[in-house]
């Protein structure tokens, strides 16, 4: 049933205006980037839920115009940190500790991520930081196909005038990756009539026993 949805999905090119989004449906594609796995648990980013239209339309414009920005109901931003810092390893040390207890290992293993991650380049730490967004990225598209929701993951815009708009700089954030969510206008779109093209099994995977 869930490689069924995943075939169902795709990434939509045109969405239907009229149609919204059920906010019990993206609450729970929220939940599940929450839920997601990051490295160490730190979850080095930022999800912003855009219904605002007004915002959203100033969006368009600097992501190449791609309408489901404005035609989708909702629109996901995945903002990553811009860096590593003591303070915000520290705020994820001090959670840890209210929700499970402190403990020598935990204090040990923490303290050892500071002393690998703070010495980097802020460059470095920042891209890190952005790959740990992308695999709630991966979580939110397969929400969404388990709910029936459509949703265009999008690379194509300015990261810094999205910052600009959202005022993300201030925060400490990048945008890296937008996602549109609702439902696809099947009359229109181009892409939907098109079969689902994916690399063979035995092109893409080496089975090593």
């Amino acid at each position: 049933m869930f490689l069924e949805k995943l075939n169902w999905r795709y990434a939509a090119k045109k969405m239907d205006p009229s149609k919204t989004v059920p906010e019990g449906l993206v609450a729970q594609i929220v939940e599940a980037i929450r839920m997601a796995p990051t490295s160490s648990g730190v979850q080095p980013f930022e999800l912003f839920v855009i219904r605002n239209k007004e915002i959203r339309e100033a969006i368009r414009p600097v992501a190449w115009d791609q309408a489901q920005i404005t035609d989708g109901s909702h629109l996901l931003v995945f903002a990553s940190w811009d860096n590593y810092t003591e303070d915000r390893i520290d705020a994820v040390v001090a959670q840890m500790v209210e929700e499970r207890g402190d403990s020598e290992l935990l204090q040990a293993y923490y303290s050892n991520l500071k002393d690998m991650l703070l010495p980097r380049p802020a460059e470095q730490n920042a891209a890190h930081a952005a790959h740990q967004a992308y695999i709630a990225l991966g979580f939110a598209l397969a929400a969404a196909a388990e709910l029936g929701v459509d949703s265009t993951p999008m690379e194509g815009f300015d990261p810094d005038q999205v910052d600009e708009i959202l005022d993300l700089k201030s925060k400490g954030l990048r945008s890296k990756v937008l996602l549109p969510l609702g439902y696809r206008q099947e009359e229109g779109d181009w892409l939907l009539p098109m079969p689902k093209v994916r690399k063979s099994k035995a092109a893409l995977v080496t089975e090593i026993n």
